[in-house]
């Protein structure tokens, strides 16, 4: 390094800080804020974590598990005056992608609605039929399914 190069910055380097008399000075939290993180990709990283999140396949019940589940809501159609307790798994469709989930639930149920194909809980819940995978219950003891 030259002397020249050595000695360039002297005129300048011992006087004080300038501070300006028309900008107020800015907040270290306001400092320090630009040097944070960015994020470019605003989104990018839900996008990854929904693309890796798992569903399951709905699964096409054969003729004889078919019966079987017709069999056993008729049955508690002719027994809801005793509101049934019943654990019932159905396959819940995911709502962003192909796919969902098989969900177990359990309740009284208190109507067989034939027309808009769908069970309806004491609770308020409502089932699709065409999506029940399996019924469990007390009321099934008995029966030979």
């Amino acid at each position: 390094m030259s002397k020249q190069e050595e000695h360039k910055y002297d005129d300048i380097i011992y006087l004080p800080h300038h501070v300006s008399k028309k900008h107020p000075q800015m907040s270290l939290l306001n400092r320090a804020a630009q040097f944070s993180q960015f994020a470019a990709l605003t989104g990018y990283e839900d996008a990854i974590n929904e693309t890796a999140r798992l569903t399951d396949a709905f699964i096409e019940l054969d003729e004889d598990k078919k019966e079987q589940l017709d069999e056993q809501l008729q049955f508690i159609k002719k027994n809801l005056e005793q509101k049934p307790d019943c654990e019932i798994t159905y396959f819940k469709p995911d709502e962003k992608k192909d796919g969902g989930t098989y969900v177990t639930i359990r309740g009284k149920i208190k109507k067989i609605d034939e027309y808009e194909h769908q069970i309806i809980f004491t609770d308020g819940t409502v089932l699709p039929i065409e999506y029940i995978f399996s019924i469990r219950g007390e009321l099934f003891q008995n029966v030979d399914y």
